[in-house]
Order: structure tokens, then sequence, then C-alpha cells
């Protein structure tokens, strides 16, 4: 651990707090890593379950953003969950685990949040359970950009 720094993230009920989190260096490569708490997700300022309430219960949501905001999250997340998926399925196999869950060619009626929980259980939390195997292994990107071929 080389030090600490503050780091603000807004509740659902729209509630500024900070959390102090640990600055890490990396002894092979030498950069520094922030450790985040499973509640926040990297880049993002509000907390994790505010995404998932407002990507699984899209009219029924009780989080103190703007419409504008709330849309976006929306397209945010559709358009990084093939990105997501992709990863998930190269750390399977990287690390020889089943994916059985993860054939998507076989769940065609289902929708991608049920695909998702199969793998990651419906409780809160879901979102945390997916993107820290691949903020861990290094394929979380910044932006929605970093995707796109010009």
């Amino acid at each position: 651990m080389i030090g600490s720094r503050p780091r603000k993230y807004i509740q659902d009920t729209g509630l500024q707090k900070t959390i102090i989190i640990r600055r890490l260096q990396c002894e092979n490569c030498h950069k520094i890593h922030h450790e985040l708490p499973d509640i926040l997700i990297p880049y993002k300022r509000y907390e994790a379950s505010c995404f998932e309430k407002v990507v699984s219960l899209p009219h029924e949501n009780d989080v103190a953003a703007d419409n504008s905001t709330l849309f976006r999250w929306n397209c945010w997340f559709l358009g990084m969950i093939n990105y997501w998926l992709a990863c998930l399925r190269s750390i399977a196999l990287r690390f020889q685990l089943d994916l059985t869950p993860m054939n998507l060619a076989s769940t065609d009626s289902l929708t991608i949040l049920k695909c998702l929980g199969r793998i990651f259980g419906n409780a809160s939390g879901w979102l945390s359970r997916m993107n820290k195997p691949i903020v861990n292994v290094n394929l979380w990107v910044q932006t929605r950009s970093a995707l796109l071929s010009s």
C-alpha cells in the first residue's frame, strides 16, 4: 500500500458520501491501482446498486437522478453488455471454468438480465459480481468509445 485517497459517490437517495480507498502499487508493473469496494463501479459516480435498479427495473426504480441520466445508464449498459459477456467468456476459457451458464445460443428466449442472473444470481450486488473479474484481469474499459472502431 502506498497511501489512500478520498472517493466520492452518490447513493440512490441522491446523498453524496465520501469513502477512503487504498492506493496499491503492483510489484510487477509498478502501476498504481485503486482498491474499489463492491459498492462502486469503476469510473462511475453513483453506487452500483443504483445502476442495478435502473437496468433491472427501468420504470419502477427510486434512484434520485434525472431521466436523461437514467437513459444514459441504460444505453451504457446495453452498449457494453456484449463486450462484458465476451470478457467473461475469455476469463472462463483462460481459467478453464464451466462455460455452460454463458452459452447464449441455447438461451434465445432469455433476456440478457436473465442470462446474467443465471451466472451471477439475481440478488442485490449482481453488477459488482459481474464487473469484479473483468476489472481484476484488466479488461474494464473506461469509455464506450474505446470499443468503437474508427
